[in-house]
């Protein structure tokens, strides 16, 4: 272990010593789990060194559903950053079970359930880790998105947010996990985590290689024109519904261009869709 890597490490155990302080009652914490082992030390520092080097939505796919499920395992990683704009927040969805994430993206949008409870029991536990189980029912009966999460298999879900200097909502992630796959220890890693997730999820937003010079896009024949101004509204997050708005088309035939896309990049779903053309410059961050 390098010098560098080594104060590293001894500052992560400083302040998780510090952080495993009594807290007082009206502030719960999600758990003090015991210091790290060596095992654990070394995949913490691997994710953490990992979110540093994204700079692209592909990137962030690939390390939030490769390297990070050794520490949060999960089903679904919802990211809404907190905007002005008359959409409260724009989200993105990662996954790599067979679902679509930007029918999740939208869901999360539109909940007036489930959302607004997970933002509200974060904000009043002073901003510390929230732990939900949608699948009691209840409250959130009438939340599609909590169906569509029992129904993916992924009811407990783990949420944990950033704000600016003045309190404020900056950016919100929830974990849609296995019931059981989740304790103490999982939900302190979240908490670690989540500075790093902004910070790594905001760069993908940065369009880096319009800013550099000489960058050539890949040759792309083998997708029509058509398909490609598709791939690049699928890119933005659009649905089949917004895709058909946009470009004046019905949304089954935005699905059927979908399809063929999918089948042309030998892919399952939007999401590996999307990291596949990067990877092949036929779509530029």
């Amino acid at each position: 272990m390098r010098v560098d890597d080594a104060q590293q490490a001894d500052e992560l155990q400083t302040w998780q010593r510090e952080r495993e302080d009594p807290v007082s009652p009206e502030c719960p914490a999600v758990g003090s789990p015991a210091r790290f082992d060596p095992f654990e030390l070394e995949s913490v520092m691997l994710n953490l060194d990992a979110s540093l080097r994204i700079r692209a939505r592909h990137q962030f796919f690939g390390w939030t559903q490769g390297t990070l499920q050794s520490l949060v395992e999960h089903q679904l990683l919802i990211c809404a950053l907190h905007s002005d704009a008359p959409a409260k927040f724009y989200v993105d969805s990662f996954s790599t079970v067979p679902v679509e994430p930007t029918h999740f993206s939208e869901l999360f949008r539109q909940d007036v359930f489930l959302v607004p409870h997970l933002i509200k029991s974060w904000e009043e536990n002073h901003n510390q880790v929230v732990n939900c189980e949608p699948g009691n029912g209840g409250q959130f009966a009438g939340s599609a998105l909590a169906r569509e999460l029992i129904r993916l298999g992924a009811s407990h879900i783990v949420a944990h947010g950033t704000h600016d200097a003045t309190g404020q909502l900056t950016s919100f992630f929830t974990f849609a996990c296995r019931p059981g796959s989740i304790g103490p220890r999982q939900a302190y890693y979240v908490e670690l985590l989540v500075p790093f997730l902004h910070a790594a999820w905001v760069r993908t937003q940065v369009n880096w290689q319009a800013k550099s010079a000489g960058a050539r896009p890949a040759v792309t024949g083998f997708l029509t024109p058509r398909e490609r101004e598709i791939l690049e509204w699928i890119y933005r997050g659009k649905s089949n519904i917004e895709v058909g708005m946009i470009l004046k088309i019905s949304p089954l035939t935005a699905k059927n261009h979908v399809q063929k896309i999918l089948r042309k990049l030998g892919v399952l779903n939007r999401t590996q869709a999307v990291g596949k053309a990067l990877a092949l410059r036929i779509l530029t961050t």
